[in-house]
C-alpha cells in the first residue's frame, strides 16, 4: 500500500494566498463558495445526523471539550484534535432490512481532516486495540459500503483493551442492532470516551490519550425511553451489561456535554436522570456471550 501524504495547512493557505494577488474575483467566488458550503453543514446537513442537537460542551472555555464536526455516511462525529479521539458520534438505527455483508478492510485509514493525521500504525504494539465508536457491523448493513468505510477512518477509532473491544463492547454493539432495534421503530445512538483528570497517551503515539471509561447513549423513538452505560476500560468481558446501566446525567457530568439539549426543559430532566431498562427487555440479552 502506498504511503499516504501529510496534508500540509501551511501550504495550502499559502496557495490560496498567492490565488488571491493573482486572480482575486476567483479568491472572491471560492470565499462565496465556501460560504455557502458551510451554512448548508451547519443549518441543514448536520442536524439531520443528530437528535434534539448536536452535544454542546457544559464549559466552552475548557479546551478539552472542543472539537470539529466531521460529517460521514451513516454517522457524524465530534473530534477533539488535542486528545486525538472522537468525544462523541451520534448515529441512528433501525432493524436490519439488508443483510449484505461486506468484506472488514484490513487496515485503518488517516482522515485527511485530521490536523495530526493519526494512522493505522500509531496504534501498533501499544497495548490498545482500534476501538470503533460508531460499529462497523450496524453501519456497514444499514448504509452500505461506502458507510462501512467510513468507520474505519481513524477519527472514528479511539484505544480499547482487547476485554472490552472484542468482548463487552462487541456485546453491547450486538444488542442495539440486534435486540434494541426489535422493540422500538428507531434509535439514536451517542457514543464516546471518557477520560479521567490524570492524561495518559499512547506510548506508540503522543496524539492520542487513552480514556478511563466509554458511554453509550440510546433514545429510541416513537416512544422517548432513553438508556445509558459507562463501561470502564477494565473488564472482564463477560459481566452482565445491566451491570453499567447509569442516568444520562451521569454520562453528562462525567463528560461536560450536554445531550438532547433541545428537549423542553422538564421533559429532559425526566428523560435524564432516570434508569429505566425494563423497556428495553435488556435482561433478556444482559448475559448474552461474546462473539469472538
Amino acid at each position: 500500500m502506498a504511503k499516504q501524504k501529510k496534508i500540509n495547512p501551511f501550504r495550502i493557505f499559502l496557495t490560496v494566498w498567492q490565488l488571491g494577488r493573482q486572480r482575486p474575483l476567483v479568491l472572491l467566488l471560492l470565499v462565496l463558495a465556501s460560504g455557502v458550503w458551510y451554512g448548508y453543514e451547519v443549518y441543514i446537513a448536520r442536524p439531520g445526523m443528530v437528535y434534539m442537537g448536536m452535544p454542546k460542551a457544559e464549559n466552552w472555555k475548557e479546551s478539552d471539550t472542543w472539537t470539529r464536526i466531521f460529517r460521514n455516511d451513516g454517522f457524524m462525529v465530534g473530534y477533539s484534535d488535542l486528545r486525538g479521539n472522537p468525544l462523541w458520534v451520534s448515529y441512528k438505527i433501525t432493524s436490519i432490512q439488508d443483510d449484505t455483508h461486506y468484506q472488514r478492510p484490513q487496515r485503518f485509514s488517516a482522515d485527511w481532516r485530521n490536523l495530526t493525521h493519526i494512522t493505522h500504525d500509531d496504534y501498533r504494539h501499544s497495548g490498545y486495540d482500534r476501538g470503533h465508536m460508531a460499529p462497523n457491523y450496524a453501519i456497514s448493513r444499514l448504509y452500505g459500503k461506502p458507510a462501512q468505510l467510513d468507520t474505519f477512518l481513524m477519527t472514528n477509532i479511539t484505544p480499547q483493551k482487547s476485554n472490552l473491544n472484542q468482548k463487552l463492547w462487541q456485546r453491547l454493539e450486538e444488542v442495539e442492532i440486534d435486540h434494541f432495534t426489535q422493540q422500538f421503530e428507531t434509535i439514536w445512538v451517542f457514543t464516546g470516551p471518557i477520560f479521567d483528570p490524570d492524561i495518559e497517551r499512547l506510548t506508540s503515539s503522543y496524539w492520542v490519550e487513552i480514556p478511563d471509561a466509554f458511554y453509550k447513549i440510546y433514545f429510541a423513538l416513537p416512544d422517548e425511553k432513553m438508556l445509558a452505560f459507562i463501561v470502564p476500560q477494565q473488564v472482564r468481558g463477560k459481566e452482565p451489561l445491566d451491570k453499567f446501566l447509569v442516568s444520562v446525567d451521569e454520562v453528562e457530568k462525567r463528560t461536560g456535554f450536554d445531550f438532547f439539549h433541545e428537549l423542553e426543559d422538564t421533559r429532559e430532566e425526566q428523560l435524564e436522570s432516570s434508569i429505566k431498562p425494563d423497556p428495553w427487555r435488556l435482561n433478556e440479552v444482559a448475559q448474552l456471550p461474546a462473539r469472538y
